[in-house]
């Protein structure tokens, strides 16, 4: 009974705790008004984007236009409806990617490392995944008629994007070539065979070394098919490796676009010459592709690069990725129905990414910490009349940073890096900065969007797309 009333709890947004007791599932369906429902669900998740990424893109993009930036809003920013996500794993405080977009994705919470199977499996055991598969949302929507779409900036066979389609023990099971024999042996299929058998309508990203083989300079074994080959035989899609392509692919007709032989470019470093389509690009194709289903769809949108950046300790390429995001949300709050279709925009996890150091209103947000000007000692304003306030090492320091990673600082401090290609400074040494263990944002525009309220667990936003969509859970 109890677990009946916390599930109608987050789907109604109503406190039913008095009324459990003493009334049954029945009569509480029967006086609860009827949900909302939804031709067609879009996901859009920011991998990486936690709170302080938001805010640092916001201040970024306004002050791209010329603004001060602070005043500025993302587009997503705009939505009527706001919640704070916990993330973390069934085994983890500060989770990764494949967890936590498992529990978006299925509605339930799994271990770290794993893709679309229950905490009871262990990572890399094949047999227990085998035993332990978890109903996502996308099987289910395409059971009941919707179209399917995959995009992201990552390979397709990425945590993320993975986590739409596949069962995996191990979320580096992208290509067979990365499984071991003895798993393999046991009937564990990889990530990438996984997408060329799933329905889908619309899968686009980056990747192509896993779908190849390793004679080919891919990933997978040798002798194995050429999986977008064998693709085009199986559903009679088109197979795109360009923007150029894409646009011209025929529209009455499934498309697999593999753009680059691992993730996709970042967006600072993109040049007018680039064959690969951006992320608002390749979100229109697939909003224009997958609207033609009368019966609507299920697409998911990775700005996956953001995470990528931040691992690096470069804000200003995480701020781009962030910024071009944003832009694909817009696209797609101005080319679908209001009425028909939800939209919620999410991170899977945060980083351990900080803005700080009192600069002063409009400072440039990848540059050094600039405090206000007047005689505020407490600040430095004062002190430093305009000048970059100095730390007591005697170097300035920049308004963003990370507690760990990279860039950390060894022996006496330099003088920072600033602008969109520098790596900021962090603390703690390590090879690639980590996630942070924060609540992140969920956004929510659109019909079931009034069930996104409060502090929630991140699984229950599968029980909101299924709820939108009018599915079962099976």
């Amino acid at each position: 009974m109890m677990r009946f009333c916390r599930s109608l709890t987050v789907l109604v947004g109503v406190s039913l705790l008095g009324a459990c007791a003493s009334t049954t599932p029945a009569e509480l369906a029967s006086a609860a008004p009827a949900p909302e429902r939804a031709r067609n669900v879009i996901l859009f998740i920011g991998d990486g984007m936690g709170v302080s990424t938001v805010t640092a893109a916001r201040i970024y993009a306004g002050q791209k236009q010329g603004h001060t930036g602070e005043e500025n809003l993302l587009s997503f920013e705009k939505f009527p409806q706001t919640a704070l996500v916990k993330t973390y794993n069934t085994n983890a405080q500060v989770p990764d990617s494949a967890g936590t977009a498992t529990a978006i994705n299925s509605g339930e919470k799994t271990r770290m490392g794993v893709i679309g199977i229950g905490p009871a499996a262990r990572r890399g055991q094949c047999r227990e995944a085998l035993a332990h598969p978890l109903s996502l949302v996308a099987e289910e929507a395409h059971r009941g008629g919707r179209a399917i779409g995959i995009v992201t900036t990552t390979r397709l066979t990425h945590a993320t994007p993975a986590a739409v389609f596949a069962h995996s023990s191990d979320r580096d099971w992208e290509a067979d070539g990365d499984i071991l024999a003895a798993q393999r042996a046991q009937g564990c299929r990889d990530i990438a065979a996984q997408l060329v058998d799933f329905p889908f309508a619309v899968a686009l990203g980056g990747g192509h070394e896993k779908f190849v083989a390793k004679s080919r300079g891919g990933d997978r074994l040798d002798g194995a098919a050429d999986l977008p080959e064998r693709w085009v035989a199986d559903h009679g899609g088109s197979y795109v490796e360009s923007a150029d392509a894409l646009a011209r692919a025929p529209h009455d007709r499934p498309v697999l676009g593999i753009f680059s032989p691992s993730h996709m470019t970042y967006m600072a470093e993109r040049t007018p010459e680039s064959a690969e389509p951006t992320l608002t690009q390749m979100t229109a194709e697939a909003i224009d592709r997958l609207n033609q289903n009368p019966q609507g769809y299920y697409l998911m949108v990775e700005g996956g690069r953001i995470d990528h950046a931040h691992h690096e300790n470069r804000a200003g390429y995480a701020l781009e990725e962030t910024v071009e995001f944003a832009r694909a949300v817009q696209y797609a709050v101005e080319h679908t129905d209001p009425a028909k279709t939800l939209i919620l925009v999410t991170a899977d996890h945060s980083h351990v990414f900080t803005m700080a150091g009192y600069p002063r209103r409009g400072n440039p947000i990848l540059g050094l910490v600039v405090p206000p000007s007047g005689d505020d000692d407490e600040h430095g304003g004062a002190e430093t009349d305009g000048a970059p306030v100095m730390a007591k090492d005697g170097q300035p320091y920049t308004t963003l940073g990370y507690a760990n990673g990279p860039a950390a600082v060894k022996g006496p401090r330099s003088r920072p890096e600033t602008g969109v290609q520098a790596h900021q400074q962090s603390l703690v040494p390590l090879g690639s900065e980590t996630h942070g263990g924060e609540d992140v944002a969920l956004y929510a525009t659109g019909p079931g969007s009034d069930n996104v309220h409060g502090v929630i667990e991140q699984n229950q936003i599968g029980a909101i797309m299924r709820a939108a969509l009018g599915l079962s859970g099976e």
